[in-house]
């Protein structure tokens, strides 16, 4: 009997190990992103997020695991055709326009800057239009930041791949973000990114996965984890799992 097809996903991880000396950054980590679902990963400073997402993209080698992006072996470039991502630590050229860096970063995904596009893009978040025409040197973290969001979103992609996207953010800047990030989502992308601050986890994602010290903790919708802590606040309920169940097994792919 002929088994059935696999199903394609956006980003699956099974069994994803790093390692760093003696030390385990990533201990056996699985998850999957649906095409066009919206998944955020959660965890204190220095509990594997961005290693994870270095290593799902081949950024850095795994000692252990697979990937796959849209079915395709995570260690191939063609993985990496359908989606875009923006680093945690974003740092553009210092002597590039804002302009100059939103055209060079499109070059090299083999997209055409349009000037009238990328104003559009950068007037909804909140960036101002001067900031185009600035060298780098001279933008705050912020508008540097929304800068690199910019140059993702305009690559027309079907997975954005986010590390702390919120990072140096104003609370209007946060907003902003949030709402492009819906009206990707809303249009059939899939999303998935890190963040610190599960109130935006929250509202954007219907999964989440909670990773402690390169294990993960927890799969699954937002209330879920809050029922099973009894809370109705998220993050007490996040504090909860890390906590009480630190050495509980991990979940494994």
């Amino acid at each position: 009997m002929t088994p059935p097809p696999t199903t394609v996903v956006a980003l699956r991880a099974e069994g994803l190990v790093k390692r760093f000396g003696a030390r385990r950054a990533l201990d056996g980590v699985g998850l999957e992103v649906a095409p066009g679902a919206a998944a955020g990963l959660v965890g204190a400073n220095g509990a594997g997020k961005t290693t994870f997402i270095k290593c799902a993209l081949d950024l850095c080698a795994a000692d252990a695991g697979r990937v796959e992006i849209f079915g395709v072996d995570g260690r191939q470039a063609a993985a990496r055709a359908r989606l875009a991502y923006l680093p945690e630590r974003f740092v553009p050229p210092h002597y590039l326009l804002g302009r100059e860096f939103l055209a060079m970063t499109l070059a090299l995904a083999g997209a055409r800057f349009e000037p009238a596009r990328a104003a559009a893009l950068a007037a909804e978040l909140e960036l101002e239009p001067q900031a185009l025409e600035r060298p780098v040197r001279q933008l705050s973290k912020g508008m540097t930041q929304k800068l690199g969001l910019a140059a993702c979103f305009l690559q027309e992609r079907d997975l954005y791949v986010l590390d702390e996207p919120m990072s140096g953010l104003d609370p209007a800047g946060r907003l902003a973000v949030k709402a492009v990030l819906a009206r990707l989502h809303g249009s059939g992308r899939a999303l998935f990114f890190t963040s610190h601050v599960l109130s935006d986890v929250e509202e954007l994602c219907a999964t989440i996965a909670v990773m402690d010290r390169g294990r993960l903790r927890f799969r699954g919708a937002p209330a879920e984890l809050r029922g099973r802590y009894g809370e109705d606040n998220l993050e007490r309920a996040y504090l909860r799992c890390i906590r009480s169940d630190a050495d509980a097994p991990a979940i494994r792919a």
